[in-house]
């Protein structure tokens, strides 16, 4: 019965997979991500006038099942993005400004334990400033055994407890005195969406940029743990072993890793965003005003900065779950995008160092 219903997967994803075929120097890149111990990895270049897409790996471990190249996964991380559009949209129109604390919004909800929301802006929010610790990075760690991933892997919370939990912890430092990355601040950025709007971060990220782009194969899937069909199965790479991650509730982690897409949807966003069609001029500036302390070459606000080993000033977002790993960049110009994704998570640094060698030479090469 497994190797019929194998055999079955093969033949769908093969049918799914139909596009235009991978450059020779695109295919050697995806293959190099492949042996450095993906198991699967898919990714889709644009560039004016020509788009192409390719997969190496398998998406079943230990059988030959090639990877979908229009496949979903989840993105991870890259939803904050989404989120800060979202606010600098509402800045934009004048419903709130980045200097605004989160007191203001949601009085109460950052305050004990040494924490106060007084003295934290939606700035700091979304440029991981703010110093509140992350409750769900614990919780992410956690699931990189397979015992914590059975704990958590159905986990429903509602983003007033995460933040709760959070907040049960002195911040790690002052308000803007120090960056480190901390999920909650986007959960946090989420409830201020709602707070403003009185409508939930989801309806305003469909609204205003997933359906007005025309984003078809993205979801906000909420507590759903089920990836929409095609899709690669996700893996967890262990010391040990391996162990299949593919469903997982991530509602909880909401407004900062929940959202399902596809390369080629991904990739539609990121040129969008940085060509202009979703933020005016001012905010736009504002995402793309980095702090140097952050990752890669600066952070932004929902953005990273990244420079290309030719010199080539992109923008993007990592993105990691429980059986995925998200990246790639788009040009500043917003004109040309390469989105990679991998059908695993854990002990990924040689892969990750195999994905940032096809970015930039994607990049490069489209020059």
């Amino acid at each position: 019965m497994r190797k019929a219903l194998i055999a079955a997967m093969a033949a769908t994803l093969l049918t799914a997979s139909v596009a235009q075929a991978a450059p020779h120097d695109l295919q050697r890149d995806l293959d190099a991500i492949r042996d450095s111990g993906a198991v699967g990895v898919q990714a889709r270049l644009v560039s004016p006038g020509k788009e192409s897409a390719g997969s190496s790996g398998t998406s079943v471990r230990g059988h030959n099942v090639p990877v979908a190249t229009n496949g979903h996964f989840r993105i991870g991380s890259d939803t904050k993005t989404f989120t800060a559009t979202v606010l600098l949209q509402l800045v934009a129109q004048g419903r709130i400004s980045l200097d605004d604390s989160v007191e203001k919004w949601l009085p109460t909800l950052v305050q004990g334990h040494g924490n106060d929301g007084n003295l934290i802006t939606i700035r700091n929010l979304l440029q991981h400033t703010s110093g509140i610790y992350d409750y769900p990075h614990t919780v992410e760690i956690e699931m990189q055994t397979e015992a914590g991933f059975r704990k958590h892997q159905f986990k429903q919370m509602a983003p007033e407890k995460v933040v709760e939990l959070s907040v049960a912890h002195p911040p790690v430092f002052a308000p803007g005195s120090k960056w480190e990355y901390s999920n909650v601040n986007y959960i946090i950025a989420g409830m201020i969406i709602e707070k403003v709007t009185g409508r939930s971060w989801r309806d305003e990220v469909r609204d205003r940029v997933i359906q007005p782009l025309g984003m078809h194969d993205t979801t906000l899937p909420g507590d759903w743990p089920f990836l929409p069909w095609p899709h690669a199965e996700g893996y967890t790479l262990t010391a040990g072993g391996a162990f299949r991650s593919t469903e997982v509730s991530l509602g909880w982690g909401g407004a900062a890793a929940e959202i399902v897409s596809t390369t080629k949807d991904l990739g539609k966003f990121w040129r969008a965003l940085l060509g202009g069609k979703l933020l005016p001029p001012a905010q736009l500036a504002e995402m793309k005003t980095t702090d140097p302390r952050g990752l890669y070459d600066g952070y932004g606000l929902g953005v990273l900065r990244h420079v290309t080993n030719c010199g080539i000033v992109t923008w993007f977002h990592d993105g990691g779950t429980p059986g995925f790993a998200t990246g790639g960049t788009v040009t500043d110009d917003g004109r040309t995008s390469v989105i990679v994704s991998l059908s695993n998570d854990g002990k990924i640094k040689d892969q990750m160092a195999a994905k940032m060698r096809l970015v930039d030479n994607a990049i490069c090469r489209s020059r």
